[in-house]
């Protein structure tokens, strides 16, 4: 069952809003998320919070000085996905920049599993023989492998953003700022976001020092485009600071002045980047990459993000794209399979969707679970064989109102011998069970289900931002739009009417196409991945996107929703 609703507003705030300069109708789409102050629409440098408030920076920058001072051999760890390949790059290309001798290694997912485990410290030690092992976008976890670093005589920088266990690895210094006691205002950083503020952080240390002055220092603005990528693509909430990432990364894409892998992203991806937007970070550049990570090694893309040949970066580019064209053709078959495994699934009795086939790839099982949760509506978690004829894995995507990796957690609680292990947050998360365990893990999942989530919030909610006036149907009007910096957290528009339907066909078997009509005006309109016909009459939502033909530009609707 799904409702249209219309987002409530301010009226008074959105007119404080437009009486400062904002635009009419962004002033009610900023209202309605939440935005009380034209300062909060900074997208200036200088709005960042200071690197000061996010717990044990200085200390990692005051380590990482004495380090690279010492000439110690620093190894990055990284995840295999967008925002660990985005957050590898960036440190690497901020910490040579600074002097530092760094090189990275990124485990690959089917071999080792996530994080810094005790097998990817004896795989550091083998290869980069490491005096520091430095964490982007994981460690909070890694309890084992950090010992083992230890215990082998490697200190251990942890940067990472996901939720901390009931135990804290013992690394020399921990920057997260979901750890606890950090008063950090911006709980939201990607890992990309926390590994750019150790930079920053380290810089204004070394300029303490004396190493570099305003003048001489790194420009570590150029690293903004790396650290918007894997922000977007890793969809963390978009609050005042990470917009502020975002909006000066997609800047300096705008204006050509990205990293020579990030352009060739653009164009393997057949988007322009001077038109750059949120949608192209989220849906065309970060599933290239992190095609990589899900079917081969996301070295690949790290390579690409590291590079600045141009016929290397476009070489690896269409590399990604040719495997990002496998991901699909695997995921569309492991999404029939589902949907046939599910074929009497009835959501009415039913509040999570767990589902397991011995033929799936543990690499594209999350996005599966995506689907299966946009479909149905329901916490989902898809399973896999983990390769060693005894565990499976799942991927889990939830939604609103039901906390997964915390329910991971009252799971693993109630019945310790369960989960092998566990982690993630509030929306995504991981696990690793025995393949005999599934149907208790089924059970247990559902109860949690059952107990959390009322009738009303498994009900999904489209929400819209109403009605738009017919003068905004225009060109000018969405581009306006495109320029914002929308994204989780922080919603593209959508609006609703009522539009009489003249003309429907279907295309490709799978596109609905339509010609609406509103009050005397026309409007072209389609639904992707949606063949069933509408009413005479329809109330639809929808989004404004510009679709340029033949060198003329017109105003398309994409539906989202129609009734």
């Amino acid at each position: 069952m799904t409702r249209v609703a219309t987002r409530p507003y301010s009226i008074r705030t959105a007119e404080m809003l437009r009486q400062q300069g904002v635009h009419p109708v962004l002033a009610r789409l900023y209202a309605a998320r939440g935005l009380e102050d034209i300062r909060e629409l900074s997208s200036e440098f200088t709005g960042l919070i200071a690197p000061a408030n996010l717990m044990r920076v200085d200390a990692a920058a005051s380590f990482l000085a004495d380090a690279i001072d010492a000439q110690k051999k620093l190894t990055i760890v990284a995840d295999y996905d967008c925002d660990g390949a985005t957050a590898c790059a960036v440190a690497l290309r901020g910490l040579r920049a600074m002097g530092a001798r760094v090189d990275f290694i990124v485990p690959n997912r089917f071999e080792y599993g996530y994080g810094l485990t005790p097998e990817i410290v004896e795989l550091a030690v083998r290869e980069k023989s490491p005096d520091i092992i430095i964490t982007v976008d994981n460690g909070i976890a890694s309890v084992e492998g950090v010992a083992e670093a230890n215990r082998r005589g490697i200190e251990v920088v942890v940067t990472d953003h996901h939720l901390p266990g009931d135990t804290l690895p013992a690394a020399r210094v921990i920057v997260n700022p979901n750890q606890p006691q950090c008063g950090f205002p911006s709980k939201n950083l990607a890992g990309v976001g926390v590994m750019f503020y150790v930079l920053l952080a380290l810089r204004s240390e070394l300029r303490r020092r004396g190493v570099f002055d305003a003048a001489s220092q790194p420009k570590l603005d150029t690293l903004l485009d790396l650290v918007a990528l894997g922000t977007v693509a890793d969809v963390v909430k978009l609050d005042a600071n990470n917009r502020i990432l975002v909006a000066q990364g997609l800047k300096r894409m705008r204006a050509g002045r990205m990293h020579t892998g990030v352009a060739a992203l653009f164009r393997a991806a057949g988007r322009e980047a001077r038109k750059a937007t949120p949608f192209d970070l989220g849906f065309a550049l970060g599933p290239r990459l992190n095609a990589a990570g899900r079917l081969a090694d996301m070295s690949l893309g790290i390579e690409c993000l590291l590079t600045d040949d141009e016929g290397k970066a476009w070489n690896i580019a269409h590399q990604l794209d040719a495997i990002n064209r496998e991901r699909r053709d695997i995921e569309a078959g492991m999404q029939d399979t589902a949907l046939s495994l599910l074929d009497n699934f009835d959501p009415q009795n039913c509040s999570t969707i767990t589902v397991f086939d011995a033929s799936w790839h543990q690499g594209v099982i999350g996005i599966v679970a995506s689907r299966l949760k946009d479909k149905f509506y329901r916490p989902t978690i898809t399973f896999a064989p983990a390769g060693d004829g005894v565990s499976i894995k799942g991927s889990g995507r939830s939604i609103a109102g039901f906390h997964l990796r915390d329910a991971l957690d009252l799971v693993s609680k109630h019945a310790p011998a369960l989960i092998n292990k566990f982690g993630g947050h509030a929306m995504a998360a991981g696990l690793t069970i025995r393949a005999d365990a599934f149907e208790a893990f089924s059970d247990a999942f559902e109860t949690i289900g059952r107990e959390w989530l009322s009738e009303a919030e498994l009900q999904r909610i489209v929400e819209t931002d109403g009605t738009l006036e017919d003068a905004y149907f225009t060109p000018q009007f969405v581009t306006l739009l495109e320029e914002q910096v929308w994204g989780q957290g922080f919603p593209p528009p959508v609006f609703c009417d009522t539009f009489r339907v003249l003309n429907q066909r279907v295309l490709k078997e799978r596109h609905l196409k339509l010609l609406l009509e509103k009050d005397g005006q026309r409007y072209d309109a389609i639904w992707f991945g949606h063949a069933d016909a509408l009413p005479e009459n329809a109330l639809i939502a929808y989004r404004l996107d510009n679709n340029e033909y033949n060198g003329v530009t017109k105003v398309q609707l994409i539906v989202e929703h129609a009734v």
